[in-house]
């Protein structure tokens, strides 16, 4: 018993110690532009003696129940794990040279098996090499520098998913080369430059189904560049990383941004992600959103847009089949205040309006979100209840309602 009683006090004393390691390394602390997630705290984190080399841990639940009433179907009920994500990040070697990697294991991450191709288990596998504080190279796979949304982790936003211009709109996750240069300062206009040049298929690409005619183009790349600015200088905590004023605001903040995507040969109807089209398309995005915070209030406004010639694609084998590149835009508006308590207030409303091109494929969309949100440890630990009401309205002039209540924990460290 005594041995026992030993050899936890001796491993509290490393944990602890690699804990203090890492807060003091202050220089060490991934501050990354492509970031995948929140990061309030540090996890549990191990360094080595010799200082070269960082092992950090870190994961998070999201638990959900769902109520949903879509016109046309019975009402049913939904409980799901949504998220369950482990992340390790560190560095090796140097502090120089960082890592992360970030592995999904929900339902709702991971997709259904498709023949000939891969789980989605793999969310972020990158290498980074930071000379400085401003600039930073990396290669691997990770999210493109899309919208504030896009970039900010799933467990960083206030309602229980992102929007839906954001589904159908965004630069998602790609491999390839990420870079960024970062002129940030707390009370001074500051101001960063990301981009990457990258595969533009997404995450974990290796279908190598030769049925699929859209394989046989394989020889585009994705390019984005995106431009960040901050009149009033960085928000505390680097709070354009996390929805809702939490900490408070003591002085106004504001970004804006803006981002263009250039995906040639694109295999997927969303890009990245989506269905695989019949045949390649060039798709081009411009991304544009503002994020403001003060004294428990925060705004958010975002615009979407996708375009490309010709999007409609054709099976080769049978015409009465076909698939298109989702083109159109979307808008989003957001706005949410904090109290003194920890209790959270917030509404959203998404329009989305798809291009002629593709109007028989998908409805105009109009979305409604309210919901109220209890803070126990920041984002890291909180209580999120949402309704939200959406109308459809499609090309041959009809329409449909729909809407659900939902319940969700969030815990990770």
């Amino acid at each position: 018993m005594k041995k026992i009683t030993l050899t936890f006090i001796l491993l509290f004393s490393i944990a602890s110690n690699a804990q203090e390691i890492i807060r003091n390394k202050k220089d060490n602390d991934l501050k990354l532009s492509s970031l995948p997630y929140y990061n309030y705290g540090k996890g549990l984190g191990i360094t080595s003696p010799d200082s070269i080399f960082q092992f950090n841990i870190r994961f998070r639940i999201q638990n959900r129940v769902t109520y949903f009433d879509n016109e046309g179907q019975d009402p049913f009920y939904e409980g799901q794990v949504r998220r369950l994500r482990m992340r390790f990040d560190g560095f090796v070697g140097n502090p120089k040279f960082l890592y992360v990697l970030q592995i999904s294991f929900g339902a709702g991450d991971v997709g259904s098996e498709k023949p000939g191709e891969n789980l989605n288990v793999i969310r972020d596998a990158i290498l980074y090499y930071r000379p400085n504080t401003h600039w930073q190279f990396g290669f691997g796979v990770t999210k493109l520098p899309g919208t504030r949304q896009t970039v900010n982790s799933s467990g960083a936003i206030q309602l229980t998913d992102r929007s839906i211009n954001n589904f159908k709109f965004a630069v998602d996750r790609d491999f390839g080369f990420h870079f960024a240069n970062l002129n940030e300062s707390k009370e001074k206009f500051s101001y960063n430059f990301k981009g990457a040049i990258t595969m533009g298929e997404g995450r974990n690409w290796a279908t190598n189904n030769p049925n699929v005619p859209a394989i046989k183009d394989n020889n585009g790349l994705s390019y984005t560049g995106k431009i960040e600015l901050l009149p009033l200088g960085t928000f505390k905590k680097d709070g354009h990383y996390f929805e809702g004023d939490i900490l408070r605001e003591p002085k106004p903040k504001l970004m804006v941004s803006g981002a263009y995507n250039l995906n040639q040969k694109a295999r997927k109807t969303l890009g990245q992600t989506g269905d695989l089209l019949y045949e390649a398309r060039d798709m081009s995005s411009v991304l544009l959103d503002a994020i403001a915070k003060y004294n428990g209030w925060a705004a958010m406004m975002t615009y979407m847009n996708r375009t490309a010639d010709d999007p409609v694609t054709i099976n080769p084998v049978d015409a009465t089949l076909s698939k298109a590149v989702f083109t159109g835009y979307g808008m989003d508006y957001q706005l949410s205040y904090v109290f003194p308590s920890k209790y959270e207030v917030i509404g959203r409303y998404s329009t989305q309006k798809v291009a002629d091109e593709i109007s028989a494929y998908s409805p105009d969309t109009d979305q409604f979100s309210f919901g109220i949100n209890k803070y126990i440890w920041e984002h890291a630990l909180k209580l999120q209840s949402e309704f939200t009401y959406e109308k459809l309205d499609f090309a041959n002039g009809t329409s449909a309602d729909n809407w659900y209540v939902r319940f969700q924990i969030e815990v990770g460290i």
